[in-house]
């Protein structure tokens, strides 16, 4: 009697594992491709769940991918709509004094109402060609802020500080704030790292000289009063309730100073 041939695609159905035969096979070929492409969905949905995720949490943070680990001038970006809400007329001659100040003064200026300069306090080495540009024009400077400011008094209606004083020791935080307070007409806000906030990496730490020293609000408060410096009441109250309408909740300290 002569024995029937086996269709290899059937015989791998019934005994495990798939022949080559039966994944060439036409008949089988749609159960392969089935998996396969189950497989790219299931990983299409778990990318997008991670990015959904980190960009809920970016939305919180004010951190940024500059030359700082953590940065409250990334800060000051996010607060300028409800800074100027706060200040109004105030906020035409603008001074930014920290690092990445060109990026707030471009800011600023693409409003076209307001003038701004920035003073930034380390290298700018690396800075980009927009940022080289600012410095060419005169709009942003590199000055050593332990130092005296290039500017006569009075030559701002308001001084913005971030990122820069919490690298200060209080020696040089006694001839700094008093300087900064000199140049401005209407007022200081200064924005400060909060205690216990990621510090710079330790290969950043030659361009600042010194670590982070991120002192609570306590200490700051303290410290005001005792250099003579005032809370500036008006815009304080103006600034917290556009931000409680706005929902901003800041992550850095935030200062209002009268000059």
């Amino acid at each position: 009697m002569s024995r029937r041939s086996v269709n290899p695609g059937r015989r791998a159905s019934e005994g495990g594992l798939p022949t080559v035969a039966g994944l060439l096979h036409p008949k089988s070929r749609s159960p392969p491709v089935l998996t396969i492409a189950l497989l790219v969905l299931g990983v299409i949905l778990l990318i997008a769940y991670f990015n959904s995720g980190s960009a809920g949490s970016a939305s919180k943070t004010p951190c940024v991918d500059t030359l700082f680990s953590c940065s409250c001038t990334s800060e000051v970006i996010q607060a300028l709509p409800y800074l100027k809400k706060a200040y109004g007329s105030d906020m035409q001659k603008v001074l930014h004094v920290g690092p990445d100040s060109c990026t707030v003064v471009s800011n600023l200026l693409k409003e076209g109402k307001v003038e701004a300069w920035g003073v930034e306090p380390y290298d700018l080495e690396d800075a980009d060609s927009s940022c080289k540009s600012l410095v060419r024009k005169g709009f942003v400077r590199m000055s050593d802020i332990k130092f005296t400011l290039p500017y006569r008094p009075d030559s701002f209606n308001l001084v913005v500080v971030s990122d820069a004083l919490d690298y200060l020791t209080p020696r040089y935080l006694n001839k700094t704030l008093p300087d900064l307070a000199r140049v401005s007409t209407n007022g200081l806000v200064i924005f400060t790292g909060n205690p216990g906030q990621q510090k710079a990496k330790v290969s950043e730490l030659p361009k600042f000289g010194r670590p982070a020293k991120l002192r609570s609000n306590s200490w700051w408060t303290r410290y005001f009063i005792q250099t003579g410096l005032t809370e500036n009441e008006g815009p304080l109250k103006k600034f917290e309730q556009a931000a409680s309408k706005g929902n901003y909740k800041p992550d850095c300290q935030i200062f209002h100073l009268s000059s």
